[in-house]
């Protein structure tokens, strides 16, 4: 379980054809928006909100939490 993100789906249905576009809106270092799009890290509750106010979007549709299989 843990939390995840759907900026690169975001990305596509924004019509933004290069990360850097994205982040650059988003204000964002491209580095810093590539890192969240790949999963390796995942924003702040604070920077999910901004992502989300500026997309025009709820948070939940950009961050989730992902649940495991049970074993």
């Amino acid at each position: 379980m843990g939390v995840k993100n759907r900026l690169k789906e975001i990305r596509h249905q924004k019509f933004f054809d290069k990360k850097k576009d994205i982040a650059e809106f988003l204000g964002l270092a491209p580095t810093n928006y590539s890192r969240y799009e790949h999963q390796h890290v995942q924003p702040s509750l604070e920077m999910a909100l901004k992502m989300a106010k500026k997309l025009n979007m709820k948070v939940e549709d950009i961050v989730y939490l992902e649940e495991s299989p049970d074993k």
